[in-house]
């Protein structure tokens, strides 16, 4: 497909990694097949300003802040930020002049979303999750194209909109898997061990972190290597847990995920939408457990989703402390039931989710164009 070599896009979302990398996903598709122009919208103080810059791209901040689900006075600001976060999203698209708008998702895509709506550019939003967030849900009647990783989505979003894409990943985790003696290698970690990756999301889980060191002893003394990232907040108790033990690499935040997917027999992680999507396109055994924090439960819909395809092992954050190293040490010790579930996580994989959507917005934007010369 062809297009002309100056569009604009304004992408706007964050707050975590889930939202953050399929949005830089996006933004590489269309500028790599597209030679398209990116500018990004954050909020001001969360970790994509700082991981957008590190992908190459421009990112201007606004000060927003998310809706507090209880009564808290916090609440009383959000329409002055919301008021304000919007006259300078409606600034910045008139100057840049995209041709579309792109929301992934968190509080600050809201204002950018609003400004794209009242400047008639057009709307389009990424969804990650089984359960859709509150400001994709508020606006997506406004979107000219709704892209999901999941069946049943029309329960929160017009049909005739919806299309079916699955998850942008990273584009490092959309080629051939890593060479597992060579990553095991990278991580000084013995080839003839059964491996295991924990990994808490971007920012970490103190509920993971805190079984983790509960049970990394019992797992050391069977031989399980361990590579475990655990965010800045359980670093320090980590190492401390891990100091004298062998087979066991710690990291606030692994920047080498290739090479960890491909050491790993087992993934422990959280159900994001974005971790089950690059569990599955690295087809990957995998032990969920979903954070019990997050808007409308959205974790565990993600990962029940997973379990009904026979394509994950779900534990409940509850049931940490009495079933987490039993559960482990059973999925590293049958090999059977790990080929079974890596095997169903591959058949719902849809690694090309970003070159998909960068595709379908262009033609929608070439239609759009067509329709109105």
């Amino acid at each position: 497909m062809q297009a002309r070599e100056n569009y604009r896009f304004i992408l706007s979302g964050g707050g975590t990694g889930g939202h953050i990398f399929p949005a830089v996903a996006i933004a590489d598709a269309l500028r790599e097949k597209y030679k398209a122009e990116i500018l990004f919208i954050g909020a001001e103080g969360r970790m994509e300003m700082d991981r957008v810059p590190e992908a190459g791209y421009p990112i201007i901040g606004l000060r927003m802040a998310g809706l507090q689900r209880k009564l808290d006075w916090k609440n009383l600001k959000l329409p002055f930020l919301l008021m304000i976060a919007v006259w300078k999203a409606v600034k910045t698209i008139r100057e840049f002049k995209p041709h579309a708008v792109v929301g992934v998702g968190g509080y600050v895509s809201a204002p950018v979303m609003i400004a794209g709506v009242f400047t008639g550019v057009p709307v389009f939003i990424q969804e990650q999750n089984a359960f859709a967030g509150l400001t994709n849900k508020a606006l997506g009647r406004f979107a000219r194209r709704i892209y999901v990783a999941f069946d049943g989505m029309s329960r929160f979003f017009p049909a005739s909109k919806l299309s079916l894409k699955g998850n942008p990943i990273r584009k490092e985790l959309m080629k051939p898997l890593a060479d597992r003696v060579q990553s095991l290698a990278h991580f000084g970690l013995a080839v003839d061990k059964p491996t295991l990756l924990v990994v808490g999301g971007s920012l970490g889980a103190p509920a993971i972190n805190r079984a983790m060191g509960d049970a990394i002893t019992g797992l050391s003394k069977t031989g399980i290597q361990v590579i475990w990232q655990t965010g800045k907040g359980g670093i320090d108790l980590a190492i401390q847990k891990t100091q004298e033990l062998s087979g066991v690499v710690v990291k606030a935040f692994i920047r080498e995920m290739p090479q960890a997917y491909a050491s790993a027999d087992v993934v422990v992680s959280r159900a994001g939408a974005l971790a089950c999507s690059e569990i599955c396109a690295q087809h990957k055994t995998a032990l969920l457990i979903p954070s019990p924090f997050v808007a409308e439960d959205h974790q565990t819909v993600n990962a029940r989703n997973l379990e009904k395809h026979g394509a994950a092992v779900v534990l409940a954050e509850s049931h940490l402390s009495k079933s987490f190293e039993k559960e482990v040490h059973r999925l590293l010790t049958d090999p059977e039931l790990r080929q079974k579930l890596a095997h169903a996580a591959t058949r719902l994989a849809l690694p090309d989710a970003a070159v998909s959507i960068a595709d379908d917005m262009i033609q929608t934007l070439q239609g759009n164009e067509q329709a109105h010369p």
